[in-house]
């Protein structure tokens, strides 16, 4: 540990000079940098897939589950996606220097609220190694320094990727300790990290439960985090059966160890009385084990809950089930079970949506609309560093709008208090 703090106040000491840097460099200068990192990215394909791939083989050495090796894997067109992610954020309008509001007082003073950058971010991941450019594109655009802690598992893919950061750096003038990745797989780094406030602002952990939960109970550094994605998809009396079948599957299926697939599918009894219970056979056809209760057990392929299912994150081929009595039955199985991250709705009746909109206090809430959505670069972010469901600061996607504070600018002329 005695290694790890002497490292840490090293990129600490780095990072907070960069950060001092960054406060004030144009928006052009960060608009030119993430370009030319997005350029590199590009150009390093095969470099980054081979590293790619000793990652995986660390990976299945170690057993990772098909979730979490998904969520390693990059090719062609996850990298082509961290290209174009890196390019729609290098074009965002800059957040640093916006007037958020401005006012006259009697006095003669007038006072203005000004979007400033946080400082040093510290991001602590999994096996994501897109996260590296992600978050390193997010926090350079609002004008932060950022120390990154990829996973031991995405150890080489995320070195790749970093290196195309840094050139874009390079090429820009910024100082390259603008995106500094930890170079060691030592987990004491985390603590280090997490004890770091003299150089951390803010800390962002992504991953699953065990490393958020370690963070948020041992972090001295604020935390923008959420524990768990236990997402809800609530199919009304009043939706209509082709959407809901459409949106049902894509929600569970489409990538079942990303923090917005679904996790517990709630139907009306209106809607099963009218339908059947055709949302769980669709389900147990695309190979879907649905855990469930009561008369939705006659469903064959469906399989007996157990009571810690509803409020459980799979992140797997696995759903729960159950039957409830109209949106006020949804929204209280949510507010029992459900996590803040995000709840669907599937109805045409206006007032059923408001309702569930109005009840429930997610980050997240949407009509008619996957739960695979909840994801920054779906929200025109480009990408978004995390998903934030505490109330203090940021909610939700969290972009480099999120990644900003503010100071109050304070100009008279010779005024003075009475």
């Amino acid at each position: 540990m005695e290694d790890a703090g002497k490292l840490m106040q090293e990129i600490g000491a780095k990072a907070r000079e960069a950060a001092a840097e960054l406060a004030f460099a144009p928006a052009e200068a960060k608009r030119a940098a993430l370009l030319a990192a997005a350029d590199a990215v590009a150009a390093a394909v095969p470099a980054i897939i081979a590293a790619n791939a000793e990652d995986l083989a660390f990976g299945a050495e170690k057993g990772l589950t098909p979730a979490m090796m998904d969520r390693l894997t990059l090719d062609d067109g996850r990298i082509n996606g961290i290209v174009a992610g890196l390019r729609a954020i290098a074009e965002q309008p800059d957040p640093v220097g916006r007037v958020l509001a401005e006012w006259d007082r009697p006095t003669g003073l007038h006072i203005q609220r000004v979007a400033t950058p946080l400082g040093v971010i510290g991001v602590i991941y999994e096996s994501r190694p897109n996260v590296t450019a992600d978050a390193g594109a997010l926090c350079l655009k609002a004008g932060n320094a950022v120390i990154l802690r990829g996973g031991s598992e995405s150890f080489h893919s995320s070195r790749a990727i970093h290196a195309c950061m840094v050139e874009g750096l390079r090429a820009a003038g910024l100082p390259e300790a603008a995106i500094q990745l930890v170079p060691t797989r030592d987990r004491a780094m985390v603590s280090a990290m997490l004890q770091a406030v003299a150089f951390i602002d803010v800390i962002v952990p992504r991953g699953g439960k065990g490393l958020v939960g370690l963070v948020q109970r041992e972090a001295r550094v604020p935390v923008f985090a959420h524990l768990e994605g236990i997402c809800h998809i609530y199919a009304d009396g009043a939706a209509d059966l082709e959407k809901a079948r459409r949106v049902v599957l894509n929600a569970k299926t489409r990538r079942t160890g990303i923090c917005g697939a679904a996790e517990c599918l709630l139907i009306d009894r209106a809607f099963y009385a009218r339908h059947g219970a055709v949302l769980i056979e669709d389900l147990v056809k695309a190979g879907v084990e649905v855990r469930t209760e009561g008369e939705l057990l006659a469903v064959p392929g469906t399989v007996q809950a157990v009571p810690e299912d509803f409020g459980r994150e799979f992140l797997d081929m696995i759903i729960a089930a159950k039957l409830v009595d109209g949106v006020d039955g949804a929204i209280a199985h949510i507010r029992r079970y459900g996590s803040s991250h995000t709840e669907s709705i599937l109805t045409e009746d206006d007032a059923a949506a408001a309702r569930f909109f109005q009840r429930l206090d997610s980050a997240i809430l949407m009509r008619n609309a996957s739960t695979q959505f909840a994801d920054g670069g779906e929200f025109g972010m480009g990408a978004e560093i995390g998903i934030a469901t505490g109330k203090m600061h940021a909610r939700g996607p969290v972009g480099a709008e999120q990644l900003t504070s503010f100071k109050y600018l304070v100009t008279g002329d010779g005024t003075c208090r009475a």
